[in-house]
């Protein structure tokens, strides 16, 4: 009789699968390796984890509150791999930060955020301060939100799983798109795209409008204010990145509810979550030298041990450090300062 794995059980074999790698590295390449957070255990200041995610680790920071731990593990094709990316959570939290504010700012659209200040979730909880090194940079807590159970994804060029659904169907999430659009093209018109979110390990599923409202109807939530959120949301942010050279392809967004309240809450605009192309290297027809995880899913459909066996595999330093010099720079390019703690 088989048994599916638990999540806690998946990290296990993470955990294991990374060691296994890990002891057929070289002194220097280990001691790379060695800066990564892949796994986080606060337990004995906040009890235990409630929640690993593919990348993020969420515990009880009080009743109203919790504290979201971004780590350095990466995930692509719903596939966590086995090794950790250096400085990867910080960059993503930073950003996250970076766009929640801005977005508060200039859309109203009000976040999950309580604070990111490292200082002040120390003063919150001083039990916290022998871990400042590895929570620095990397944490945010975060009110306790309903999710709601569809992600908000908008896209203004067609690529990735939007173009293989057009190429087969000439549709995407029940969009009628005219013929032919090539690969990562500019749409005639920003499309929302509602996607399923799924279980570590499984995989989300584009849906069309009409099967997300329907969803969301049934539990209570409020579709219409979600995909208007996530538009206004996505069009603030393609003005700001236009101003610096940037295509913000596509993103998702997801939300929550607190109380009556729409609230936008996860990670916003990241690198993991976003598409971003060079604006003076963009080129229709093919795939752009992209600032964000796409460089690493070429590589993977490059590796036969992920293409044959569809499972995480190690990922070769190299590979690791140019993924951290695209999320590095997108950074910079998006904020105009350096990350912290870094």
């Amino acid at each position: 009789m088989g048994c599916t794995q638990s999540r806690d059980d998946k990290n296990d074999t993470l955990q294991a699968d990374f060691k296994a790698y890990y002891d057929t590295l070289s002194a220097e390449d280990k001691a790379y390796f060695d800066k990564g957070v892949i796994d986080t255990d606060f337990s004995d200041v906040l009890g235990p984890r409630e929640y690993k995610g593919k990348v993020r680790d969420v515990y009880k920071f009080d009743e109203k509150t919790s504290l979201f731990v971004v780590s350095d593990r990466i995930s692509a094709f719903d596939y966590i791999h086995r090794v950790p990316i250096p400085g990867k959570g910080k960059i993503l939290n930073q950003l996250s930060v970076f766009w929640f504010e801005y977005l508060a700012k200039n859309c109203d659209a009000k976040n999950h955020v309580v604070t990111s200040d490292i200082k002040e979730i120390i003063k919150m909880k001083p039990g916290l301060e022998k871990y400042r090194t590895q929570l620095e940079g990397r944490c945010m807590v975060v009110k306790k939100l309903k999710m709601i159970p569809v992600e908000a994804v908008c896209r203004a060029y067609l690529t990735g799983s939007g173009f293989k659904d057009y190429k087969a169907t000439g549709k995407i999430c029940g969009h009628d798109l005219r013929e032919g659009y090539v690969d990562c093209e500019k749409l005639d018109d920003i499309i929302f795209t509602p996607a399923t979110k799924a279980e570590v390990g499984l995989h989300d599923e584009n849906i069309t409008e009409k099967q997300a409202e329907e969803i969301l109807t049934k539990q209570g939530f409020p579709y219409k204010s979600m995909k208007e959120s996530a538009l206004k949301m996505f069009k603030a942010a393609i003005a700001h990145a236009e101003k610096l050279g940037i295509i913000i392809a596509d993103t998702k967004f997801e939300f929550g509810m607190l109380g009556e309240e729409l609230i936008v809450g996860d990670e916003v605009l990241t690198p993991d979550s976003s598409r971003y192309w060079e604006k003076k290297k963009y080129e229709k027809g093919h795939q752009q030298d992209s600032l964000d995880k796409q460089y690493l899913r070429n590589y993977l459909l490059d590796t036969p041990d992920f293409t044959n066996n569809r499972r995480g595999v190690p990922i070769p330093r190299e590979v690791c450090e140019k993924l951290m010099e695209k999320y590095t720079e997108i950074y910079k390019l998006l904020t105009s300062k350096e990350p912290e703690y870094m």
